[in-house]
């Protein structure tokens, strides 16, 4: 069942983090912390608290480093590049997770930070799963052959994501780098997003928020 403060009309979490840290790009690691601090304070705290829950369960599940690493780059488009930075991924959500930590103690001195189990699992895990296998093709050669933001193994990092941590991350992450990288989509695929979108609790505007590429005469 959807929690009400995902009902915003906007992204939160980790996937709402990567859009807004996305442009312009962000050159360093002060920089990127000032993006997260903005960001957790939105919607009276909200912001925060799904991050908090999709950086948990990341750190407490056995994705590699470099599995988060590509999540991020890919969700990003680079534009805040942890190589380049020499962040390690999982770092980099201690990081944020401490902050968003530190602004719901604001609200809630006694707060303690615990992971939820996942929001979906079954049938809508495994329609997720679908989304990503049927466009793995195109986004993997949109993301890997990029001529100058390149990232490699986005497709295994977003099943991992579905299959060992949360489906609604792995979905919610999916658009993201379909936008990023600015993958073409049909009508078809579009309305698909929008009813696996609402299957998980997601409003329209979080899965559609302008950045899709969608090609009228495109068949998939």
């Amino acid at each position: 069942m959807a929690q009400p403060y995902r009902q915003l009309g906007v992204d939160i979490g980790l996937s709402g983090l990567t859009k807004w840290i996305r442009f312009p790009r962000v050159g360093s690691e002060a920089a990127g912390l000032d993006v997260v601090a903005s960001c957790v304070d939105q919607f009276g705290g909200a912001f925060a608290h799904q991050l908090l829950e999709d950086c948990l369960r990341l750190l407490d599940s056995s994705l590699s480093s470099r599995t988060v690493t590509t999540l991020w780059l890919a969700a990003t488009f680079r534009d805040f590049d942890l190589e380049s930075l020499g962040i390690d991924g999982r770092t980099w959500l201690r990081r944020i997770a401490d902050i968003c930590i530190d602004r719901l103690r604001r609200d809630a001195l006694s707060f303690t930070p615990t992971a939820t189990a996942p929001t979906a699992g079954g049938e809508l895990k495994e329609a997720v799963l679908t989304e990503i296998r049927s466009i793995a093709v195109a986004l993997e050669e949109a993301s890997a052959q990029h001529s100058y933001n390149p990232v490699a193994d986005v497709v295994p990092a977003l099943e991992q994501v579905v299959t060992q941590v949360d489906p609604d991350l792995g979905y919610r992450l999916l658009l993201r780098a379909v936008k990023a990288y600015f993958v073409p989509i049909s009508d078809a695929r579009y309305e698909r997003y929008l009813a696996l979108g609402d299957a998980l609790g997601l409003g329209e505007d979080v899965v559609d928020d302008g950045n899709f590429n969608i090609w009228d005469d495109l068949v998939d």
